[in-house]
């Protein structure tokens, strides 16, 4: 009966609740890495410390206005009594104290409940919550996200300046080296080169057999030489001064020394003689010249080569060093390009005002108190009440030390027992008879 006075003169307290959906992807705002929320640790607990934390309590007060309304300030007034203080604290504080929030386990769904004395209030105040909640949701998504943007930002300026010098550099090479396009020049340039040295190979063939020819033409043998021999004055002239030294021959044999005709072939022999001799040098000069121009081409078309080598070699290093530019700028480009990407994404997520939080059940005023529960406070009354008659029981057999058998007697008087006597109550007799024999008595 206590227990159902006291939930009787208890104030009613009644809780509504709203529930959340939470679908949130984990987003890195810097590497743009997606991870489920399931994955991510403790974030089911995050979130509701997120709710229970004093800026949402001071945005709720802001959104229903609890510091302007004149009885709240008047209890403000009252409980601190001149000690001072915030109100919106006060506020905050009363709030966070009957508020509850309880995630579910095996979904992404959280519940706010608030605990108020009109259902009314405590419906709006868990509305509150949680549109709170999801302001504040937007704001911790969006901040990072706008420092992310302000990073790649500067990164971009940064990586657009590289790029723009990397690719004055290669434009400065270019212009100092005259290129346009290195593969195409090497090509050409190393096609000249494999000309040079099939050249070089014909000249060297060339200058050699000049030499053989010369010196067969120099040695004793010069009439065995193909110049001498392909030559149709030499050949004449050989020709007719064998026939003048026969016929000189035959005349000497015949005719004095001083025998005009004697002397006449002599002089034509000698003539002819000279003659051969001339064209003799003549060839060996022509020969001798050819060889000379010869070896001097192959010099030139070796010299050219060397210097095509050269020309190649540098071609080779200049390649190289533009291809190591080229690298630089494509480089500086990729990375301008990918920040500049993620520059223009993380700016736009950083302007939304799109949450991943919904609201999926809106709290309404509950009909029926959550507190007092006088049934179940009658239960508990019961169950607590029935326990302490017990211990009550125990604790009195405990605390009466009378003796009940020798084993008592023993221990306390420390004297053997010899023996012990039984005595058993006669069986009552039934409660009407009893109850006849109580009168015959009294009367």
């Amino acid at each position: 009966s206590g227990t159902l006075l006291i939930s009787m003169l208890l104030p009613k307290t009644y809780k509504a609740s709203t529930s959340m959906v939470l679908n949130y992807k984990g987003v890195d705002p810097v590497t743009g890495s997606t991870l489920p929320a399931q994955l991510l640790p403790g974030y089911m607990a995050t979130q509701v410390d997120i709710i229970t934390s004093s800026s949402v309590a001071m945005m709720v007060i802001d959104e229903l206005k609890m510091d302007q309304n004149e009885n709240v300030k008047a209890s403000f007034e009252e409980e601190n009594k001149g000690r001072g203080g915030n109100i919106r604290d006060w506020l905050a504080a009363g709030l966070q104290k009957n508020l509850a929030v309880e995630p579910s386990k095996e979904s992404s769904v959280l519940t706010i409940g608030f605990k108020a004395g009109n259902p009314a209030y405590a419906a709006a105040v868990a509305n509150a919550y949680g549109a709170a909640y999801l302001k504040k949701s937007i704001e911790l998504k969006v901040e990072p996200l706008k420092k992310a943007a302000l990073y790649f930002d500067e990164q971009t300026k940064v990586l657009r300046r590289d790029f723009d010098e990397s690719q004055k550099k290669l434009s400065l090479y270019q212009q100092e080296h005259g290129l346009v396009s290195v593969d195409n020049r090497i090509d050409v340039e190393t096609t000249r080169l494999h000309d040079l040295a099939s050249q070089l190979v014909a000249a060297q063939g060339q200058a050699a057999d000049a030499n053989s020819r010369q010196a067969m033409v120099k040695s004793d043998h010069a009439f065995d030489s193909p110049d001498v021999a392909s030559n149709p004055l030499i050949q004449n002239l050989k020709i007719g001064l064998g026939n003048a030294e026969s016929k000189f021959s035959e005349i000497s044999q015949r005719l004095d020394k001083n025998h005009p005709q004697y002397i006449g072939l002599k002089a034509e022999m000698e003539k002819l003689r000279t003659a051969l001799a001339e064209q003799m040098a003549i060839v060996s000069s022509s020969v001798s010249n050819n060889a000379r121009i010869l070896q001097q081409r192959e010099g030139e078309i070796r010299a050219s080569l060397e210097a095509q080598k050269k020309k190649v070699l540098e071609l080779n290093r200049t390649r190289d060093e533009l291809s190591l530019l080229q690298k630089e700028v494509e480089r500086a480009q990729r990375a301008y390009e990918t920040t500049s990407q993620r520059f223009m994404q993380t700016n736009l997520e950083g302007q939304s005002n799109q949450s991943d939080i919904a609201v999926l059940t809106p709290a309404v005023p509950p009909g029926e108190a959550a507190s007092p529960r006088v049934m179940l406070n009658m239960m508990f009354s019961v169950v607590v009440g029935f326990m302490l008659a017990v211990g009550f029981a125990i604790l009195a057999e405990l605390l009466d030390r009378r003796v009940r058998s020798g084993i008592d007697l023993e221990r306390i008087l420390e004297v053997p027992v010899l023996g012990e006597m039984n005595w058993r109550a006669p069986k009552k007799r039934g409660w009407f008879k009893w109850l006849r024999r109580g009168r015959k008595v009294t009367a």
